[in-house]
């Protein structure tokens, strides 16, 4: 049974970290700050707090030992970190800031007073999404437009008619362009190009009767709705102007009793 129980452990390594620790997924944009707790409401008197980053546990980032209240930021070994660490040092949650790609990993924090780890994290840095860009695609019976984004990863590009994805390309752990196209009749308002990830998202409207020819009931609906409104605003002139004529003759008649 002990054997048993020591084999599951092990299996479970590289999803939990470390034996009956749950691994928490973490996420945030490139550039952004993230803050990774300890699991802790206040540190004890005579306890160590230390995080670690990699899989195994083996970049040591900063210590807080409450025992000589001493505060100490490694950084690792690498480097990656310098001045980038903040430290909580009354709960000891760690603050990663302006972050980077290289961020994304295993962070654990500890205590000498436990067995297992506070807290473990599986933290992912996106990049930021760049603005998609529709230009004109070459047809002759329809309206053809290409959706483009540059240097993306771990990203969907999609084109949607209201909520309804008419068609998707996605990218995972490389930086590439991304290029979708789509082909319509005509042009109404509810054409949208959205490039998203996880955490942030992009979208531009087409819009642009440049590149598309509005559809002929969108062309009809919007010069009866300007004609409407032209017509509304010309009513509620002339009942202004009736209205102060009224009541100048008003005035004149009570003036002349």
């Amino acid at each position: 049974m002990k054997k048993m129980f020591i084999f599951l452990c092990l299996c479970s390594w590289s999803l939990a970290g470390v034996c009956g620790a749950e691994v928490k997924s973490a996420s945030v944009t490139e550039g952004d700050s993230v803050t990774l707790e300890s699991a802790l409401t206040e540190i004890q008197s005579d306890d160590l707090i230390m995080w670690r980053f990699g899989p195994k546990r083996e970049i040591l980032l900063a210590t807080i030992s409450r025992k000589d209240n001493k505060v100490k930021v490694v950084y690792g070994s690498d480097g990656r970190f310098r001045d980038r660490l903040k430290l909580g040092s009354h709960t000891g949650s760690l603050t990663i800031t302006n972050s980077r790609n290289s961020d994304s990993g295993l962070y654990t924090v500890t205590s000498s007073s436990s067995n297992i780890p506070l807290n473990t994290f599986s933290l992912t840095v996106y990049a930021r999404l760049p603005a998609p860009v529709i230009s004109n695609s070459s047809s002759v019976q329809y309206c053809s437009v290409v959706c483009s984004v540059v240097n993306v990863s771990t990203a969907s590009l999609c084109w949607y008619k209201g909520n309804l994805v008419l068609s998707s390309i996605s990218v995972s752990d490389l930086s590439i362009s991304l290029s979708l196209p789509l082909e319509i009749v005509c042009l109404d308002d509810s054409y949208s190009c959205v490039i998203n990830n996880p955490i942030s998202n992009q979208t531009i409207q087409l819009n642009n009767t440049d590149l598309c020819q509005p559809c002929p009931e969108t062309s009809v609906l919007r010069k009866v709705w300007i004609i409407s409104a032209a017509s509304g605003s010309l009513l509620i002139l002339a009942a202004i102007v009736i209205f102060c004529i009224w009541r100048k003759l008003r005035n004149t008649n009570q003036e002349a009793i």
